[in-house]
């Protein structure tokens, strides 16, 4: 049986890849539990764009952050990477302390800021990590962590100003 639901919120979409983009817009997260961490990304008021059941072994569900050109996919029949294994993925945030204490008031646990002691990104796990954002909150070099229900590792990434070129 085939079951689709697709959002009914407008969306601005993006223009068409144009000859010789090459863009990042899906990832695929590997997850043990397809509507449990539906539940928990909708919470975090991500938009779902799908959820598309071909039959009882394969199964699609698409969300977007707010304000992101890349989604994310998850379902079964998908990935064989194990559920919780992915670290690392990253949200870029205007405001840390805001984007943070969002998640905290909808339930997330949610790291206290840190910032790695190269002064440039962190280390993998907890290396290196010191307390605290980056000295005056430099962009590109405060971090807050946190885990979906499977354990994969997100982080949320301070940017105010990009870099040129960007």
């Amino acid at each position: 049986m085939s079951r689709v639901q697709a959002s009914s919120e407008s969306s601005t979409g993006s223009p068409p890849v144009k000859p010789g983009e090459v863009r990042l817009e899906v990832v695929v997260v590997p997850v043990s539990d397809v509507d449990r961490a539906k539940n928990f990304y909708e919470m975090l008021g991500w938009r779902l764009d799908a959820d598309v059941a071909v039959d009882d072994g394969y199964r699609v569900v698409q969300l977007t952050p707010p304000g992101s050109a890349c989604s994310i996919i998850f379902g079964v029949g998908l990935t064989s990477a194990p559920p919780g294994s992915f670290e690392g993925l990253q949200l870029s945030v205007y405001d840390i302390d805001e984007a943070r204490a969002d998640l905290i008031g909808r339930g997330v646990d949610v790291s206290e800021p840190f910032h790695d002691e190269t002064g440039i990104f962190h280390h993998a796990g907890r290396k290196g990590r010191l307390s605290g954002p980056a000295p005056g909150h430099a962009d590109y070099g405060s971090f807050a962590a946190f885990n979906d229900p499977d354990g994969n590792g997100w982080l949320l990434q301070e940017i105010k100003t990009r870099l040129p070129g960007r």
